[in-house]
């Protein structure tokens, strides 16, 4: 019995049959979240930033770069670690701590 599954289930699942590196989705979702973070700091015309929204994105940035940086090369650590403390910064300032 294979334990592949049938064609029409991996094409369904979108692989095709080859799994995609998690270094490359982490660093695409780290990335997002710092972005979401940035926004959510951000007070648009009469709508107050969400600091607790931007905190919950920069925390759950964290541990997925805390989980994968190992694996990373040192050039995207270096990138990552420098967005995510530039994005720490800015909610700092913008709690006033």
């Amino acid at each position: 019995m294979s334990s592949q599954a049938p064609p029409h289930e991996e094409n369904r699942a979108g692989f095709q049959g080859q799994l995609p590196a998690i270094e490359p989705l982490l660093s695409e979702v780290i990335a997002t979240l710092s972005l979401a973070a940035h926004a959510y700091l951000s007070a648009e015309e009469g709508k107050a930033s969400d600091t607790a929204a931007a905190q919950i994105a920069i925390d759950v940035a964290t541990f997925a770069f805390e989980r994968v940086k190992e694996r990373l090369r040192p050039e995207e650590r270096l990138a990552i670690t420098q967005m995510l403390t530039e994005t720490r910064m800015t909610f700092v300032k913008k709690r006033g701590l």
